[in-house]
């Protein structure tokens, strides 16, 4: 079922836990996403975004990750990750999204804030909630690069933002980067609790993968409503391909391989799903 509105992520940080948004790239990282939220029961959201659709077309993509959400009986968001083009955004709002991220994070502040509101009003009209960014996630969305933490969020800056665009959520940058890095990654969780205390929606934290558990759930505890993960689910998908290739290849068998990076995948959102559930079911 298509999980609408904002209230998920507040519910999140009243029960002490995290949405997932888990990117997916194609048919079988749909599935694998959607079977995650079945096996679990819990809310998630499929990020089909802006850069997977160099890929695999936007109108495909799309109407795959709708369509699924849709029939599946776990509820399940279908979010827009990374977009810097308020047409894409528009499109996606068209389409049947939840959700949308406007990236203006590349911007200076001024126009950062300018094309985040009218990310907000285009969306907003059709009951779609936004996701903005404030500072510098460094690091590639779709490529491990090794990257090391960029320009951390200003705590008053940020509330400033929230005010003046109206998103419902913000990502914001307190040492995460996207991708593996070899580089030890340190959450500034005192930073991001002077975020919390600043602002008046929930806070999204990008870069999961590779960061350790315990600081997961100590960004958690500090207002972190959503995380996003990506390359753990890609390494998840290339070694379990890797793996199933050799005894494939002779006989051609394409769906062993794709079977078994798929099958793969679930397990790895599984895993990331539990992590960031709730610490006790809430009553009622």
């Amino acid at each position: 079922m298509l999980l609408h509105g904002a209230e998920v992520l507040a519910a999140s940080v009243r029960d002490g836990g995290a949405l997932p948004g888990f990117v997916a790239y194609n048919l079988e990282t749909v599935q694998a996403v959607v079977a995650a939220a079945e096996l679990t029961g819990r809310p998630v959201l499929l990020q089909a975004g802006a850069s997977a659709f160099r890929h695999a077309g936007r109108d495909a993509l799309a109407e795959l990750a709708v369509a699924a959400a849709r029939r599946s009986s776990a509820p399940i968001g279908v979010h827009l990750d990374h977009s810097r083009d308020l047409g894409e955004i528009a499109a996606c709002v068209a389409a049947g999204y939840t959700s949308v991220m406007v990236d203006g994070s590349h911007l200076d502040f001024a126009d950062n804030v300018a094309l985040t509101r009218a990310a907000v009003r285009t969306a907003h009209a059709s009951g779609v909630w936004v996701e903005g960014e404030l500072g510098a996630i460094a690091g590639d969305e779709d490529v491990s690069t090794d990257a090391t933490a960029g320009l951390l969020t200003d705590p008053g800056q940020a509330a400033e933002f929230v005010a003046e665009t109206g998103v419902d959520a913000l990502a914001v940058a307190v040492g995460n980067v996207h991708g593996f890095s070899a580089h030890p990654v340190r959450l500034d969780l005192d930073r991001l609790a002077a975020i919390r205390d600043r602002v008046d929606v929930p806070l999204v934290l990008h870069g999961a993968s590779g960061v350790p558990a315990a600081q997961l759930r100590g960004a958690v505890d500090r207002g972190v409503a959503k995380v996003n993960v990506n390359a753990e689910l890609r390494r998840a998908y290339l070694r379990a391909t890797a793996d199933a290739l050799p005894a494939a290849s002779a006989g051609s068998d394409v769906v062993a391989v794709l079977a078994a990076a798929r099958a793969a995948v679930t397990d790895a959102a599984t895993r990331l799903i539990e992590l960031l559930a709730p610490r006790t079911t809430p009553a009622g």
